[in-house]
């Protein structure tokens, strides 16, 4: 089956990635130059198995050591340094590039994809700002002038494009940066493996297409569609199509419609055992997804449980869906529909992640009545009060019991910004 590309949007996206940003937020904020100094991120430099967050590139390739490696594995050499990360400072210069970025397109136009990763449609700007080359030159220039950063960007007709360029060309030119178009997919996009070299394409989903004999996306891109979609559902469209270059995604749309969920999720500090322990940090999560839903004044009919199991389980864990009979932003009813969800399907393997979300989201106004349950009114305000204490003091200064049993991690990610310290 060939594709044609005559009838598809013409679009031109930049994919723009900050090179190691957190480190050289950090270097830039000491006044080093973060393409020579030797610096790295630490999660806590009194802890010698601390994890290494960042690392410049010059601490890479001189040293060895890179993002993933403990603290005790850096040199102890007078060149290195190192420092705690800082996730709020990472996150407002974050938000000073997207500004950056609104002095070239309009909001709409960006997508912020990560803390140092964005999307920007750059169609009708070619008057204002030259061609595609020339304003991905002119925004490294400014990057570098105005924050000391560097960054490399991929060029391509749709996000899928600009991304997979950038992560595999435009990374490695020491200019930073790269097109593609729809006449690369062939020469450039089909021979990508490992598959997990494509974006979107996890490890699970990478031993599924292995155990169907597809290991590049050339072999994605002819395997039968309906095979596809008979193992993989809706996903074996999708990854089809990316595997000719084919992606509809519009740059700001989940800014523009809003957000459709409300979602927390979280790696564990460490492998969890107990069921017991598990479900309290899950009514934890339960408890944030609420307040989250309720600062919106929204409410939401369906719940949905993620469990990953650590990597040395049988197979990945489960996510499932429950939709209730009315909706709501009750905490406990939220629980309760998640332990229905971890009941049914939970077995007993050691858990390393969990997500909940609510989805199906309606205004606050919907939410109904129970005329078999005359406390609902009662709890429902309860969280309203609940959040407002802790907009006032704090976020730890009203928790549930949980919280304080052994296995809860409430309280000190309360105290961490973006999972590290602030």
């Amino acid at each position: 089956m060939e594709l044609s590309y005559d009838s598809l949007p013409k679009r031109t996206i930049l994919c723009i990635d900050m090179k190691s940003f957190y480190a050289s937020c950090a270097a830039v904020s000491l006044g080093l130059d973060p393409l020579r100094c030797h610096l790295a991120v630490v999660g806590d430099r009194n802890r010698q198995g601390s994890v290494i967050l960042a690392a410049t590139p010059a601490l890479k390739k001189d040293f060895g050591i890179k993002t993933g490696n403990r603290l005790f594995e850096v040199p102890d050499d007078s060149r290195i340094h190192l420092v705690n990360a800082t996730m709020a400072t990472y996150l407002s210069v974050s938000v000073q590039v997207t500004e950056l970025f609104h002095q070239y397109v309009p909001l709409e136009a960006i997508h912020t994809y990560s803390v140092d990763e964005s999307f920007l449609d750059i169609r009708g700007t070619e008057r204002l700002w030259g061609t595609e080359w020339d304003l991905a030159k002119k925004i490294q220039r400014d990057l570098r002038n105005r924050f000391g950063l560097s960054c490399a960007i991929g060029i391509g007709p749709n996000m899928l494009m600009s991304k997979v360029c950038l992560d595999i060309e435009a990374k490695t030119r020491s200019s930073g940066i790269a097109k593609w178009t729809y006449d690369d997919v062939e020469r450039k996009l089909w021979p990508i493996m490992p598959l997990q070299k494509m974006w979107g394409i996890g490890s699970q989903v990478e031993k599924r297409l292995h155990r169907m004999g597809i290991f590049t996306i050339g072999h994605l891109a002819r395997y039968p569609l309906k095979s596809l979609e008979k193992a993989f559902g809706i996903m074996g469209n999708q990854l089809y199509y990316h595997a000719w270059g084919i992606d509809f995604s519009e740059v700001g749309a989940p800014i523009l419609s809003g957000q459709i969920s409300y979602g927390k999720s979280q790696i564990l500090f460490e492998d969890y055992h107990d069921p017991v322990k598990i479900k309290r940090v899950i009514l934890e999560m339960c408890e944030e997804v609420a307040a989250r839903t309720r600062k919106a004044h929204k409410v939401g009919q369906t719940v949905c449980l993620g469990i990953g199991y650590s990597k040395n389980a049988s197979h990945g864990g489960f996510s499932r869906q429950l939709t209730m009979v009315e909706p709501t932003n009750i905490t406990m009813e939220i629980y309760r529909a998640s332990m229905e969800i971890f009941d049914k399907y939970y077995d007993g393997n050691v858990v390393r992640r969990i997500s909940v979300a609510l989805a199906n989201i309606y205004s606050d106004e919907s939410m109904q009545l129970n005329l078999f349950d005359e406390s609902r009114p009662k709890q429902r305000e309860l969280g309203y009060v609940m959040d407002n204490i802790r907009n006032k003091y704090g976020t730890n200064a009203i928790l549930r019991a949980v919280s304080y049993a052994e296995g809860g991690t409430a309280r000190h990610r309360n105290t961490l910004v973006g999972g590290h310290k602030k």
